[in-house]
């Protein structure tokens, strides 16, 4: 149940995502039309282009650990028995939570720092700017808790102790292919 809720909620960050992208896209290029066609231009576009690439870079993360996206290293997991594996999974979801707790609670000391500052251009509370860091930590704690269920509740195969694969064994490569 819960899974089936949090692939929902990737399907419409991914949306909400590419949303933010063109009007990103669309903000930034008209700007640059207007300085150079017209000598002129939006100073909304600046400010809302850098909150929407800061909330788009936090939505992707989110995404992309919940999907095991990230890279990583497994050189040294590879040699490790299965136990070693599984003890070097455990320490890396406790790293990672530990790490949502300090992003969250930076974030929230910011957001009451800025609740009743406004932006220059936009005059939006600086607060929303920050809580982008609230969401990325509530979102990836959810999803390292969910996995973390997952390692002790279930019999998980050696592939899925390996939480991360180097970036060689994504895209395997056809040498002979490229040789001609």
């Amino acid at each position: 149940m819960f899974d089936r809720a949090l692939n929902t909620c990737c399907r419409w960050l991914d949306w909400l995502a590419a949303a933010m992208l063109a009007v990103m896209v669309v903000l930034v290029f008209g700007n640059v039309v207007l300085r150079y066609a017209f000598n002129s231009g939006i100073s909304l576009s600046e400010e809302l282009s850098r909150w929407l690439f800061v909330w788009i870079t936090f939505i992707g993360a989110a995404v992309a650990l919940k999907e095991r996206r990230h890279l990583g290293t497994d050189f040294l997991l590879t040699y490790l028995p299965r136990a070693g594996k599984k003890i070097c999974l455990v320490l890396a979801y406790l790293l990672m939570l530990y790490a949502c707790w300090m992003l969250f609670s930076g974030a929230w000391e910011q957001v009451k720092i800025n609740w009743t500052t406004t932006s220059a251009v936009m005059e939006a509370r600086v607060s929303y700017f920050y809580a982008s860091g609230l969401f990325f930590a509530v979102f990836a704690a959810m999803i390292l808790l969910r996995d973390l269920l997952h390692l002790f509740s279930r019999q998980l195969s050696d592939e899925e102790l390996v939480m991360f694969r180097s970036s060689e064994d994504l895209h395997p490569v056809d040498v002979d292919a490229h040789r001609s």
